[in-house]
This record gives C-alpha cells, sequence and structure tokens, in this order.
C-alpha cells in the first residue's frame, strides 16, 4: 500500500497535457482514468495509489513549477525508462538528464529526467540489475 494518496501536476494546456501523460506515463505503465472532460486528468497504475492528477490550478493563475522539486515514478526495466525519456522529449518536454546508471545512487540505479511541457521535473528510475 502506497503511504501517498495523489500528487497533482499543474497545467496550462489540457491537450497538450494529456497527449504528453498519456505517452510518457504510459510508458512506464499507467493508464489513464476514464473522466469526465471537466474532471482533471487522472492517471493509475495496475489500479493503485498514488493517483497522478494534472490539471489547471484552481486560483485561475497560470501553472508555474518548483524549483528544486520533482515527481519520481518506479519503471519496471531500463527499456521503461528509456520509453519515458524518449516519449517526453518527442511530445514538447525537455532533457534534465539522460538514461543511464547513477551509481552515486546505489549499485542499481537507473534513472533519466524530463522537464514536461509546463516546466514540471519528473524522473523515471529503475532499481533492477538487466
Amino acid at each position: 500500500m502506497s503511504i501517498i494518496s495523489h500528487i497533482t501536476l499543474g497545467s496550462n494546456d489540457r491537450d497538450r497535457s494529456t497527449k504528453f501523460y498519456d505517452a510518457v506515463l504510459g510508458a512506464i505503465g499507467f493508464s489513464r482514468l476514464p473522466k469526465p472532460p471537466e474532471k482533471p486528468l487522472a492517471y493509475e497504475r495496475d489500479g493503485q495509489m498514488p493517483t497522478i492528477y494534472i490539471h489547471t490550478p484552481e486560483d485561475g493563475r497560470p501553472a508555474t513549477w518548483g524549483n528544486g522539486t520533482h515527481v519520481a515514478f518506479i519503471a519496471d526495466t531500463k527499456a521503461q525508462v528509456h520509453s519515458f525519456h524518449e516519449q517526453a522529449l518527442e511530445l514538447g518536454g525537455k532533457n534534465e538528464g539522460e538514461p543511464g546508471p547513477r551509481p552515486h545512487y546505489g549499485p542499481n540505479y537507473y534513472a533519466a529526467y524530463v522537464r514536461d511541457p509546463d516546466g514540471n521535473k519528473l524522473q523515471a528510475v529503475c532499481y533492477v540489475s538487466e
């Protein structure tokens, strides 16, 4: 059981975010949940929390990202880490760290970092040796 219920990331463009997150989170096993169009985008992996919500801020101001913050998603394989990174770059994301080992974090730590089109920093990490 996860100790986190959900994570919310801001977006300034729902259509762009739908394409981006369908592909990028889909690369690591997440699926978009069926929701009415007026509800935020929502994603889960294997029906488990945390749920990832993507939507415009409630206060009406533009969505912004936090400097020094990011969300790390667990990938099952190194191939998923690569697919996550590739999909992000193809859909307007920016590279923040190529897929590869990060031995300073542990012997089996393999990760990639990107920013989504709104500037949110995301990571896919795999802890298995292949």
